[in-house]
């Protein structure tokens, strides 16, 4: 039966459809919370928040204001305002337990695949990790060009013609040792901060030569406040072959929260449970550091009711209790004497804390009941190991030094395990040798219950085996026929340190794959008319989507796009001899079948109403939002478009869209 219905149409998707979440427009609802960096000392610096708004005039007005400057600051910024046209193609056969899986392998510019990500991802991170290239001075490559990122990285990577790209370089003779390297960072941690949960933090490694200067851009990007502390990492314990000065032996973790940090480890307090209390308690020191001046109510002796015993106070260190508060502290049992019980090993009366006290604190400082401890700036070097130790475990892996300079995955796990719990997300988008990835699989497998997920976002950069420190690499991938790129020896690093795993621990059943996506350009066509032949370029846009893309690399765009989860599974339905997908449970369905004639709108549009019921009834809700999408070029014509949207809007299903 064909419709009559007017009133629905089916809107085409445009390539700005397909663009990235806009910064410009979510920011405006968050002022101070996402523009700390337009306020300064002084109140709000108003060019700079103009342009954090979309005024792109700013640009060419005047001179930068207060804060950390530098030449080309305004236009970092802008970048990052900027939405990617990109996408993230599938590549299963790279992958890992691809149906399953919930870790995430990124292979492309960091900078685009954040904007991507944007959507999807936004406030679900729990912890960041980066070891971004060290400006030492010398030359270090990262192929940005600001006026376009994704061709930048689409030449770098050989996808476009590489004509007229060159790799940043902070030498000392271009004048600009820190310019380029702070333009590289800037707009990446600008990013990563919207993605980061409001209890999530970030860990920045750097050396001595920008460790001031991530420190002044993340108060910046994060708040004054923000700001939680500069980690020194002892990376060696031998020398450096200097003939004389100083050996640099340490480097810098630098840590910034987005709102709240809530840190320690789980059960670094210890509690007690004795027959006498129900609820598990700990002690605290019932003395303060108050002189006898300062707090002479509490300077007395303390004597134990049951045997006499008697506690005089210190001259510099008097009760965190009064002789009249004393009473009813110990009533209450707030008190613990020596000898109170076998267990206890105190010299002094100690003050007893209840567990549910220091959770109902936690609730009202952090909104959670995780009771963790502080933990300190001093990193514990058993713990965290060294770049020795680091590169032991790549030579136990690969049985070669493909990796120069690792990060042992102790000092991550320490960071994960102190910031994180069972079921969040760490994201390393300067993945490298995929330490951050190692280190979450061996803590899912070391405690049970743990499903930490991890995201790995690394540039395929380029192996050359005519340079010594990358022969061994370049060789190793020649030998197991693997690309001859950073990005591919990472995933090997996984795909070894999960079998590694699986042959330590025969009975662990966690998750050890993960998904491959490449960055690339749109799945959508971009409307690029020759002025000179109006009538041919029509006709080659009658089909919007890029030739030679799968239904697969569409299906994950729309996904990105619209805000889903890259781990959501898809499902598949056949419906009047078409292929129908689900994707997050009916937030979106889709066909793209090549032909849907006039006979098929009744029956395809029944069916995915009768589909949409099903998965609102498994989910229990009344309304479920779905998206629709079919490829525009498929409809015979107009009339069995426009009744295929009148029939799904008739039924509740408004959001009708054609690629």
């Amino acid at each position: 039966m064909t419709s009559n219905n007017q009133g629905a149409t089916m809107k085409q998707v445009e390539l700005q459809d397909g663009a990235s979440a806009d910064i410009v427009q979510e920011n405006v609802q968050h002022l101070k919370e996402l523009f700390p960096d337009a306020f300064t000392e002084n109140g709000v610096n108003f060019d700079t928040l103009r342009q954090l708004l979309g005024d792109l005039k700013v640009l060419d007005e005047g001179e930068e204001k207060y804060g950390l400057n530098w030449h080309g600051k305004k236009q970092a910024r802008q970048i990052a305002l900027t939405p990617s046209l990109g996408t993230l193609l599938p590549c299963p056969e790279e992958s890992v337990d691809w149906d399953t899986t919930q870790n995430l392998f990124i292979e492309g510019d960091n900078l685009e695949v954040l904007k991507l990500l944007q959507k999807s991802y936004a406030n679900k991170v729990k912890m960041i990790y980066i070891d971004p290239p060290y400006n030492t001075g010398k030359e270090f490559v990262y192929p940005d060009k600001f006026q376009d990122n994704l061709d930048t990285y689409l030449k770098y990577t050989g996808q476009m013609d590489s004509e007229g790209i060159k790799f940043s370089s902070n030498t000392e003779t271009s004048g600009r040792k820190h310019t380029n390297w702070l333009s590289m960072m800037y707009p990446r941690l600008k990013l990563a901060k919207t993605l980061l949960k409001s209890d999530g933090v970030i860990f920045i490694s750097c050396d001595d030569n920008e460790q001031s200067n991530i420190v002044a851009i993340g108060k910046e990007i994060f708040g004054e406040e923000q700001f939680i502390g500069v980690f020194p990492w002892r990376s060696r314990t031998a020398k450096a072959d200097v003939p004389f000065g100083i050996s640099v032996d340490v480097e810098w973790v630098v840590c910034f929260a987005k709102e709240k940090f809530i840190a320690g480890r789980d059960g670094n307090r210890k509690y007690f449970k004795s027959d006498d209390y129900e609820d598990r308690w700990r002690l605290s020191d019932l003395t303060t550091n108050k002189t006898k001046d300062e707090r002479p109510n509490s300077y007395f002796t303390m004597v134990n009711p049951k045997n006499g015993d008697k506690y005089p106070a210190n001259d510099t260190r008097t009760w965190a209790v009064t002789t009249d508060t004393f009473p009813d502290y110990y009533d209450k049992g707030k008190i613990v004497f020596p000898g109170d019980y076998e267990f206890l090993n105190i010299k002094r009366p100690a003050y007893r804390v209840f567990e549910q006290e220091d959770k109902e604190k936690a609730l009202e400082k952090y909104g959670t009941e995780n009771v963790k401890m502080a933990i300190s700036t001093y990193l514990p070097e058993k713990d965290v190991g060294r770049t020795e130790h680091g590169s032991k475990e790549i030579r136990e892996l690969f049985e070669s030094q493909v990796f120069s300079y690792p990060k042992p995955t102790g000092l991550l796990k320490f960071f994960i395990e102190n910031s994180t719990d069972e079921e969040d997300i760490i994201m390393d988008f300067f993945a490298g040798s995929a330490t951050t990835g190692d280190a979450v699989l061996q803590l899912n497998a070391e405690h049970e219950g743990s499903n930490r997920k991890y995201i790995m976002v690394q540039l395929p950069e380029t192996l050359d085996p005519t340079k010594s420190e990358q022969k061994t690499a370049a060789d190793f991938c020649k030998k197991h026929g693997l690309p001859l790129h950073i990005a591919s020896l990472a995933r090997e690093r996984l795909r070894r340190a999960a079998q590694k795993i699986k042959t330590n621990n025969p009975k662990f059943e966690g998750d050890n794959g993960f998904k491959v996506f490449k960055l690339s350009t749109s799945n959508i066509k971009v409307w690029n008319p020759d002025r000179t032949d109006l009538e041919g370029s029509l006709l080659d846009h009658k089909e919007h989507l890029v030739e030679g893309r799968s239904e697969q690399d569409i299906l994950y765009e729309l996904l990105l796009k619209r805000g889903v989860d890259l781990t959501t599974p898809i499902e598949t339905k056949e419906i009047a001899g078409k292929n129908v997908y689900s994707i997050g449970y009916g937030k979106i369905i889709t066909c793209l079948d090549d032909l849907i004639a006039g006979s098929d709108v009744e029956p395809l549009a029944a069916g995915i109403v009768e589909w949409q019921k099903e998965l609102k009834d498994t989910l229990g809700v009344k309304v479920l939002e779905t998206h629709v999408f079919f490829k525009d070029s498929a409809f015979r014509d107009d009339v069995a478009k426009t009744n295929m949207a009148a029939i799904l809007s008739q039924n509740g299903i408004d959001h009708v869209r054609s690629l």
